[in-house]
């Protein structure tokens, strides 16, 4: 496979990823509505036809084996490159984010495996299992889902306290953890992004700084996205604060 090649699956799997960032920070930002927003939202999301679901997951975890395979191929060849005696007198000077690629790589990978198995699978927390919520169909899209009335059920797992909880002060090491994920992610992708658009031949003179600048922009949105439930959920000032579940009458009842 030729460097191109690699270059090529390298910019369209971080296509796909950064979609997926940029919509799941959307979906995650209904966490300043009223619950019923993302409580519903994530029942949709989990009762999706034929399968849509688990298609969706099988798709971005080959996305990411392959952006994480061809990172490691391309890293390689560079090495060897460098290696081989053909050394370029001209040092060309590399941004922190380009060069600290491979380490945020890491630590972002360690990331989603903790976040799926937080909020996820909810192994680390197996009380989470236990939250559910009753629906108000107040400012949902669709109000009440209309399958959940046709089998007379309104209750939906509770993502809202679920999530409040999560990022709660008494758990402030995960929003630490967070935190900086969070802000390493946007450093990867400020400098993915832009890499990106050079790999598939449109960054030309022209473009450059344009699609730098759109890059630097669209990862500090995407940081100030994610983060900002957090903070809120540590200072408590989440909309609908009073609504969020009692963690300590859930763990004495799981114990």
């Amino acid at each position: 496979m030729s460097s191109l090649s690699k270059k090529y699956i390298m910019a369209l799997t971080g296509l796909v990823l950064v979609g997926f960032v940029v919509g799941h920070m959307l979906g995650n930002l209904q966490m300043f509505l009223h619950p019923d927003w993302i409580n519903e939202y994530a029942y949709k999301l989990q009762n999706l036809p034929y399968g849509l679901l688990w298609i969706v997951r099988l798709v971005l975890l080959v996305t990411i084996a392959l952006h994480i395979w061809m990172a490691v191929l391309l890293v390689i060849e560079n090495k060897k490159a460098k290696s081989g005696g053909n050394k370029v007198k001209a040092k060309i000077q590399a941004s922190f984010a380009s060069q600290t690629m491979r380490y945020s790589g890491i630590i972002i990978l360690a990331f989603v495996v903790f976040h799926i198995l937080h909020f996820t699978v909810q192994s680390i927390h197996p009380e989470f299992k236990e939250m559910e919520t009753h629906l108000e169909g107040v400012g949902t899209i669709h109000h009440v889902d209309k399958k959940l009335k046709a089998i007379g059920e309104d209750h939906v797992h509770d993502v809202y306290s679920m999530v409040a909880i999560g990022f709660s002060p008494k758990f402030w090491y995960v929003s630490v953890f967070y935190f900086i994920s969070m802000a390493l992610l946007c450093l990867h992708l400020s400098h993915g992004i832009s890499s990106m658009f050079q790999s598939i031949g449109l960054r030309n003179a022209t473009w450059r700084a344009r699609l730098d600048k759109f890059a630097v922009v669209l990862s500090i949105a995407v940081f100030i996205g994610f983060v900002s439930i957090p903070i809120c959920s540590l200072l408590g000032i989440l909309p609908y604060q009073d609504y969020v579940a009692d963690w300590a009458a859930l763990t004495s009842h799981a114990h």
